[in-house]
């Protein structure tokens, strides 16, 4: 697959006195707001960022009053097919689409999975949004997980939305179906890390060998042998409500990949 790369108009700024001895990236990031400061450090390691016409380093000093030259370079959405799927749009402005993402359909194009998904039928619904990472897509669900994603229509909302997402200000909620009953609540605070010998799924795995993940829940039916439970993450690993279900002796019903000791 070929990646596209546009180029905008070179981006100015004076370092600001009061931010005389911080390093060069996290001053980018707090007079380039509209920008990551992953993408900034980036753009420096690329030779795209000079600091009074000359080439810089990521974690040089500055003493204020530099001039700052940026080149922005964006990476557009890989060279996926547009394809005529139906999508369940919820909200939509310039800004931002909100989509009810089905069961059964995948995110994103990966191994196995190159057409039919959600970023195909996004970029059928609007051209536009190959001009972005990913085609706007912030975050993402499992294939067989139904519900809410926030697709970012211009750069500026989408690096807006991942700081957001990143710093916790974005909560997400899930209803689930699970075997037995589980406490009225709690939380789950247990490491998640790839399995050793299925290396498509999860699992817990010990301190320092995982990455931290909590999850919390309270229950909202219970009824014969199973429970009708409210969740919500502090943080958003790869199955993780899966694999926290499961761990606890309380997997959702109908899981194939994470059963636990239950049929």
């Amino acid at each position: 697959m070929t990646r596209q790369q546009n180029h905008s108009s070179p981006l100015h700024a004076t370092v600001p006195r009061e931010l005389a001895g911080r390093r060069l990236d996290q001053v980018l990031g707090q007079l380039f707001r509209d920008y990551s400061r992953t993408r900034l450090q980036d753009w420096v390691r690329q030779g795209r960022v000079w600091v009074d016409d000359a080439p810089c380093q990521v974690r040089q000093r500055l003493h204020g009053g530099e001039q700052l030259r940026v080149e922005p370079l964006h990476e557009a959405a890989d060279d996926w097919l547009p394809e005529a799927l139906d999508l369940d749009i919820h909200y939509c402005d310039p800004h931002l689409l909100v989509i009810n993402k089905p069961p059964g359909l995948v995110v994103h194009p990966g191994a196995g999975n190159a057409r039919g998904t959600l970023l195909n039928a996004l970029l059928h619904f609007d051209p536009e949004l190959a001009s972005l990472p990913r085609a706007g897509i912030v975050h993402r669900l499992d294939k067989n997980t139904s519900g809410l994603l926030v697709v970012a229509r211009t750069l500026e909302c989408q690096t807006h939305l991942s700081r957001m997402i990143a710093a916790r200000q974005v909560t997400r909620e899930y209803d689930a179906l699970v075997h037995g009953h589980p406490p009225a609540q709690g939380s789950i605070d247990q490491p998640i890390g790839r399995h050793l010998r299925h290396r498509t799924r999860m699992a817990i795995r010990v301190q320092g060998q995982g990455k931290p993940a909590r999850t919390h829940y309270h229950r909202l039916a219970r009824f014969t042998a199973h429970s009708h439970l409210a969740l919500s993450l502090e943080t958003g690993r790869t199955h993780q409500i899966r694999v926290h279900l499961s761990h606890i002796g309380h997997p959702l019903v109908g899981d194939p990949d994470y059963p636990g000791r239950r049929p």
